[in-house]
């Protein structure tokens, strides 16, 4: 089985890689081939009591279950599947005044009845959510898989000359199911556009892990590569039946539109945090919305091989089963950025959640407009922060702006951040980009991490302009060139130096060895020619005694007389020397 999964991701990897070149490049798209037909069928904002089941159309429903206290609610089912417990309201608009298969309908929000089905929006995820026809019989309650429906042929779109066909969405895919509007919170508060002087992410593949991206919407249009159908191995990723992905993927980088909203629209345009990103669709569920740990590890191996540096995972993925953790590692080991939801539960998780995974790993809590959390998260489980309640996101089948909540969505921020970094910073490696979000983070003042919100909340702009000096460069090598200089310059000041102590040792007030040297030269026990006299001797006194040094003796007439003006002549110059050859005296 080991074998299996691994053989898979360098076959899948090796056809993303080339699927995903076009796009990388900007070069070699082919015009000719018609978008992807999505089946899918716009719902009215208020549903036609009994028209879902009427029509037989698949969409997302869940089964009210019954437990001691009686039938759930739903707050507690939006809060279980929904993220959120105030999305309860939206669950009641969706569903109030349809008729049951009992035949009663839904009038009161308080007032559940267990084996009741309820449609749920795009964007719900958890045990019991089922795709199909909504069931014409009464349930008990339990969960039950709907029963098999023959598939729907889908029309088939039409073929150009000399030009292939994109093979149409599956038809057992849920109805864009409208949800309310989405709130643009979350957008004002990343303002990813202040990033975009230095870089929109541009020339970066970042693999989604999800439920697929619709390459048909205008947003991402040109941007999405074909990626791939993990639990089916052969089909493309770039189509969408559930929507999160696609959420995910307009949340990374969904392009500004051509035109500015009208005065009236209900909603703000989606921009996403880098909307020159490409992005890399890997499907790893089907109709139902649960995949398998196996596929999430081919996924994860998949975008590797494909050549994605910064992979998002969705809320599909486990991060807790060890083929899972096993492959986040080698993905980090390729220098890739792997972006996914904190752990949520109070149990300790063995995987790389845990806080002792792989330094590429950047584990991300979602929070709402007041900081409320999207989920129980672990304590420590989140190394950052990020919009994750009411979030503003693209539906697929192009439904529009919707209001999304959950841990995913937050990931999809912080995945967009790394793509900044990692386009504006090509050199720094994995570890320094999650470091660099880390450290640029909203802390509130905390000088560390904190256990309920990590390093804080992201900031794409600080991310991307902020200078740490902890990635400074070394000393660039220039090969030996300025380093002859400087032992040049080196040995000059040497040379100067030992030329200035020369200078010094010579000046009269230092000269002591020298004049002794000079004055031994011209002693007569040296070696004088025979008849000359040493200067100290001519300067003996007439009555025997010793002269004073250095000093010139007054000439007398017996001098004058007796011819001793050479000897007077000699210790004047000895004098002017300012030495005496015998008395150390004479040496200052």
């Amino acid at each position: 089985m080991t074998a299996k999964v691994r053989a898979w991701p360098i076959l899948l990897g090796g056809v993303a890689m080339v699927a995903s070149l076009p796009q990388l490049s900007g070069a070699g798209q082919r015009s000719d081939l018609p978008r992807p037909e999505l089946v899918s069928v716009a719902a009215p904002a208020t549903p036609t009591p009994g028209a879902d089941a009427q029509n037989g159309a698949f969409v997302k429903y869940y089964t009210v279950t019954a437990g001691a206290d009686g039938a759930e609610s739903l707050a507690a089912i939006a809060g279980r599947l929904l993220g959120a417990a105030n999305r309860a309201e939206e669950l009641y608009r969706l569903n109030v005044g349809r008729r049951q298969a009992d035949g009663q309908s839904l009038t009161d929000s308080r007032q559940l009845r267990a084996g009741w089905t309820l449609i749920l929006p795009w964007d719900a995820v958890g045990d019991g959510v089922r795709i199909g026809p909504l069931p014409t019989q009464p349930s008990s309650g339990a969960e039950q898989a709907p029963p098999p429906v023959p598939p729907v042929q889908p029309p088939k779109p039409p073929a150009k000359p000399g030009g292939g066909t994109r093979p149409p969405a599956s038809s057992q895919c849920a109805n864009s199911v409208p949800s309310r509007p989405g709130s643009g919170w979350a957008q004002e508060r990343m303002a990813p556009d202040q990033a975009w002087g230095r870089t929109r992410g541009a020339g970066v593949l970042v693999a989604v892990v999800d439920s697929g991206v619709d390459a048909g919407l205008p947003e991402l249009s040109g941007r999405v590569a074909v990626g791939a159908d993990i639990p089916s191995g052969s089909g493309r990723g770039d189509v969408d039946c559930l929507g999160s992905g696609t959420a995910m993927a307009s949340i990374i980088g969904a392009r500004p539109a051509d035109t500015p909203p009208s005065a009236g629209a209900a909603a703000a345009p989606v921009v996403g945090v880098a909307p020159e990103v490409t992005i890399l669709p890997l499907r790893v569920v089907g109709d139902v919305p649960q995949s398998k740990p196996a596929d999430a590890a081919t996924a994860i191996e998949v975008a590797v091989s494909a050549g994605a540096r910064v992979v998002a995972l969705g809320a599909f993925v486990d991060l807790a089963d060890p083929a899972v953790a096993e492959a986040i590692g080698r993905a980090s080991e390729h220098d890739v950025v792997v972006v996914a939801p904190a752990a949520t539960g109070t149990a300790a998780s063995p995987s790389p959640a845990a806080g002792d995974g792989p330094e590429a790993l950047l584990r991300v809590g979602g929070v709402g407009p007041e900081g409320q959390p999207a989920a129980n998260y672990q304590p420590s489980g989140a190394d950052v922060i990020a919009p994750g309640i009411d979030v503003a996101s693209l539906g697929a089948g192009g439904s529009g702006v919707r209001a999304s909540s959950g841990s995913q969505y937050a990931v999809a921020f912080v995945a967009g951040t790394a793509t900044l970094v990692r386009s504006a910073f090509p050199n720094l490696s994995a570890a320094q980009v999650t470091h660099r979000i880390k450290t640029t983070a909203d802390r509130a003042g905390r000088p560390d991490a904190d256990p309920a919100t990590g390093w804080g909340m992201i900031d794409p702009n600080a991310a991307v302009v902020t200078t740490l000096a902890e990635e400074a460069p070394p000393a660039p090598d220039d090969a030996g060139g300025s380093g002859a200089l400087r032992i040049l310059v080196i040995a000059l000041l040497a040379v100067a130096g030992i030329a200035a102590i020369a200078l010094l040792a010579r000046r009269p007030g230092a000269g002591g060895e020298a004049a002794t040297d000079d004055t031994g030269d011209e002693a007569g026990d040296d070696g004088e020619p025979a008849g000359r006299e040493r200067p100290g001797d001519a300067t003996a006194t007439d009555d025997g005694g010793p002269a004073t040094p250095g000093a010139d003796p007054e000439p007398t007439a017996d001098d004058a007389s007796s011819g001793a003006g050479a000897t007077g002549e000699a210790t004047t110059v000895a004098a002017a020397a300012g030495t005496s050859g015998t008395d150390p005296a004479g040496a200052r």
